[in-house]
């Protein structure tokens, strides 16, 4: 599962979900640091990612613009790069029956 984490998220986190999350990455590795939304969402769509992020702004761009890319919105407030990976891991089963889901297009984790 090839997710892509957004510049609100640690970097690390790509390497802490590996084992359940291979192909991930973050944004800052592709010099998308600074981009805006619908450059990170432009990227992602052509790459083959789901976009995780903090940020609403990405519900707005696929209401806009449809899947792909499917979005996962971490709705759990500031958190620490450990909790973070704790809802990733905890719903990692429900994450990749989003993934595969061919109309699912955004998937609220609160």
């Amino acid at each position: 599962m090839k997710l892509l984490f957004d510049h609100h998220l640690s970097r690390k986190l790509v390497a802490r979900v590996a084992d359940q999350f291979p192909e991930s990455s973050h944004v800052v590795l592709h010099g998308l640091d600074q981009a805006n939304d619908l450059e990170v969402w432009t990227f992602a769509r052509a790459n083959g990612y789901t976009i995780v992020t903090k940020d609403n702004d990405f519900n707005d761009l696929s209401t806009l613009l449809g899947a792909p890319p499917k979005i996962i919105w971490l709705r759990i407030g500031n958190s620490t790069t450990a909790r973070v990976e704790q809802v990733l891991r905890t719903h990692a089963t429900l994450i990749a029956t989003f993934i595969n889901h061919p109309t699912d297009v955004i998937l609220e984790i609160i």
